[in-house]
């Protein structure tokens, strides 16, 4: 797979960004901070779906399955509201649930925010594919990606997806020796 092009799906889950009456801030944010990160060329895959759970793994299954994403990242629908379903849709679409992520990004959000513990990201594995939902706010957004990336190239390698460099000078992959 490394001679591939890496593809990362960016899915961004709100009601009102998709009626158009919300400027989409996460994606772009994800998109902004990836391309920062990530040394390899890479391609981004956008899609945006409204607070539902059937659209939602519908998109993840899509982007795994079909675009054959190495990373799926969501950004929306993390939190407690009756509407906030991403991580539900995102457990039912996994096959192995990555509990340390979530763990990781709600301790960081903490240091900002003390309404983080009603946060709900989470990570999980699908077939090559690692999904992590994070939340909807640009800046919390960056303080979860600098928590967790660190250890996403090295997952991404242990489930068979390409190798994954950092620009080092912006943040550091941790490799296992």
């Amino acid at each position: 797979m490394n001679n591939q092009t890496i593809k990362i799906g960016i899915v961004t889950v709100s009601d009102r960004a998709t009626r158009g009456e919300y400027e989409d801030l996460g994606g772009p944010a994800i998109r902004d901070w990836l391309t920062k990160a990530i040394a390899n060329e890479w391609q981004p895959v956008a899609r945006m779906v409204e607070d539902e759970q059937g659209q939602i793994e519908a998109v993840l299954k899509e982007l795994c399955d079909k675009e054959k994403c190495c990373l799926v990242v969501t950004t929306g629908g993390t939190g407690p509201a009756k509407r906030d379903v991403t991580p539900e849709a995102t457990e039912a679409v996994c096959e192995k649930i990555l509990d340390g992520f979530g763990e990781l990004m709600r301790t960081e959000s903490l240091k900002f925010v003390p309404t983080a513990i009603l946060s709900r990201q989470m990570a999980g594995i699908r077939g090559e594919t690692l999904l992590i939902n994070l939340p909807g706010k640009p800046s919390a957004i960056s303080d979860c990606l600098n928590a967790v990336f660190p250890a996403v190239p090295t997952c991404i390698t242990l489930i068979d997806g390409p190798w994954i460099d950092t620009h080092e000078d912006f943040i550091k992959a941790f490799r296992p020796k």
